[in-house]
């Protein structure tokens, strides 16, 4: 409650101590305290929570409507699920869904979208299965996006089985595998249990088969998700989703197979595969974005090879592109491993830099 007083300022009406409770007030003081008074106002509070990622206090205004007996609508509850959605807040995602449906709402294709996604930020993949479940019973036609969105759920599991399952439903459909589904190949295999020893070559082969993907217009993004600035990769779950409206080179989009490749060898400790993934990068005549990079540096650095790791940090801090801090807590983070006097005087000595050049740690860099 005191979170939302202080962003709303001193005019609130929350009040949850034991779950809802209904009061009576003067409507002068009412008015003077609250900080919201019609659907649209509310909307508008919904949204700027989500931008400030206070995403727990979803609840909170959602109970608050319904004190104020303001209904809400079919835009309202979709500005709450994709605020669950960004915040991977499955249990509210499903609380709203449920809310929604006894107000005799019934969610469309890019809700249900939506809380496929959530399952899969949360690594919780039966309820994603069981949402096209309940797509099909009610009449709800799944989208080329729905199916990309399990896919990527499915994935964040590694339940292969599943993944290939959806593939082979896609191509008998006449949809076609374009990037996203290439990218949730790899993180299945990736995220596999027990990993294979062959999984490496097995995500340097999908790379190679992508090259070939197709942008169907059932994956296109839908006017909805533009409207509420879920980007497909937010809604895919993939690794760029909270760079790729960053400036400065950071993520190259058309880059995304490699860039899910590249996390994934990253993640791995796989120099040989991260080197020959660089190779085929050059061979398309590609370069390396910031994300490319940052994955390269984690790849030599967590596998104890600092010299290299910090050669690819100094060679892209000559080459005159913008530093970003994300390079500067990769290098501190890789240098760490194993607790090396080398590798602590050099994660020192880079604090001290990144301080000179007004970068700071934040909670959101790992630190």
């Amino acid at each position: 409650m005191k979170l939302l007083l202080s962003i709303y300022g001193n005019r609130n009406s929350l009040l949850r101590a034991a779950g809802r409770r209904y009061y009576a007030a003067q409507t002068e003081a009412y008015l003077k305290r609250n900080y919201a008074n019609n659907v649209s106002e509310y909307n508008t509070v919904i949204g700027s929570i989500t931008a400030q990622r206070r995403h727990y206090l979803l609840r909170d205004v959602y109970d608050d409507m319904m004190l104020d007996g303001v209904q809400p609508t079919r835009d309202v509850f979709h500005s709450l699920i994709v605020g669950t959605m960004k915040g991977a807040r499955l249990q509210d995602a499903f609380f709203f869904r449920d809310e929604m449906k006894a107000m005799g709402l019934l969610p469309d294709v890019a809700l249900y979208n939506f809380l496929i996604s959530t399952c899969g930020k949360c690594k919780n993949t039966e309820p994603a299965i069981h949402i096209l479940e309940e797509m099909k019973r009610n009449e709800v036609k799944p989208t080329g996006q729905t199916y990309i969105c399990l896919l990527n759920a499915c994935a964040a599991t590694g339940r292969l089985d599943r993944v290939y399952a959806i593939v082979r439903d896609m191509t008998a459909a006449g949809l076609g595998l374009n990037k996203f589904c290439y990218a949730g190949l790899i993180a299945a295999n990736k995220n596999k249990t027990p990993l294979a020893d062959d999984t490496a070559t097995k995500i340097i082969e999908l790379v190679e088969q992508s090259k070939g993907w197709s942008s169907v217009d059932a994956s296109s993004a839908m006017a909805e998700n533009v409207m509420m600035g879920v980007s497909e990769e937010e809604l895919y779950n993939i690794p760029t989703a909270e760079y790729v409206h960053r400036r400065g080179g950071f993520v190259s989009r058309p880059l995304t197979v490699y860039h899910v490749a590249f996390h994934a060898i990253a993640d791995l400790q796989n120099v040989e595969a991260m080197e020959t993934l660089l190779r085929m990068l050059e061979k398309d005549n590609k370069t390396p974005d910031v994300f490319i990079t940052v994955q390269i540096m984690r790849c030599y650095l967590n596998s104890g090879d600092i010299d290299r790791g910090l050669k690819v940090f100094e060679d892209y801090m000559n080459s005159g592109r913008p530093p970003m801090i994300e390079l500067y807590v990769t290098l501190v983070g890789g240098a760490m491993v194993g607790y090396t006097p080398r590798g602590m005087q050099l994660a020192q000595d880079t604090l001290v830099t990144m301080n000179s050049r007004k970068f700071f740690l934040e909670p959101k860099n790992g630190f």
